[in-house]
């Protein structure tokens, strides 16, 4: 998989992808991610890529053309799947979406900033808008970050253990259950006895059994029909 990330701040991006799962797929070659300063693509002597809003409305908006120009390069040398613009206004990330995108070959993710980008590249560019959460951000950085991690760890090969990703929480609509490890008793708090029985099928139900009572505690509105 590739991913162009489109940004006015790429330096945002050295620790998050330089670190855990990301540089792990990167280490692989099982992704590549690039970033593209979007001021690079700038005509005007100062490199800005930002400007008034029409109509005398407070802040500045992003410029059409550096936007523009940065991805009709990218798209004159590949096909893009999705070109993802991250907006508060965008579809929920969840984990089915995360899930869709990892099939992918080639993505575009546009990092907004300011009071956003010209309504134009959202009409004829944008293929796809994602949120990560209800609340606004200073740019899209943060939430290109986090997309791609959530991506990037489902790609067959870049965990050491690929069944772990299948039974994070969100995978089958439950929340995950609780977990331990060793020591067995800490200062009298004792792990389940179920756990320690070596019985797999007891194990699982009552993993699944307590995914639900989780899920029904923290976030019913996730069970459905189930019970």
């Amino acid at each position: 998989m590739r991913i162009d990330i489109l940004t006015i701040f790429p330096g945002m991006f050295d620790g998050p992808f330089n670190h855990s799962i990301v540089k792990r797929a990167v280490e692989k070659q099982l992704a590549e991610i690039h970033i593209h300063n979007i001021r690079d693509f700038a005509t005007n002597k100062h490199r800005n890529v930002d400007d008034y809003v029409y109509g005398g409305s407070a802040g500045m908006v992003m410029m059409i053309q550096p936007i523009a120009d940065c991805i009709d390069r990218l798209c004159s040398e590949r096909k893009y799947d999705e070109i993802i613009f991250l907006t508060p206004d965008g579809i929920l990330l969840e984990q089915s979406v995360s899930n869709r995108l990892s099939l992918k070959q080639n993505l575009i993710l546009l990092c907004g900033h300011y009071k956003g980008i010209d309504e134009r590249i959202r009409e004829n560019y944008v293929t796809m808008e994602i949120s990560i959460g209800d609340y606004v951000l200073s740019g899209g950085e943060l939430a290109a970050a986090v997309l791609s991690d959530s991506i990037l760890r489902l790609i067959p090969g870049v965990l050491s253990d690929e069944t772990s990703a299948l039974s994070d929480s969100f995978q089958d609509g439950l929340l995950s259950p609780p977990v331990y490890t060793r020591p067995a008793d800490y200062n009298g708090w004792k792990v389940p006895d179920v756990l320690l029985s070596g019985n797999d099928k007891e194990i699982r139900e009552w993993n699944y059994s307590k995914a639900v009572e989780r899920t029904r505690n923290r976030r019913p509105g996730m069970l459905g029909d189930k019970t």
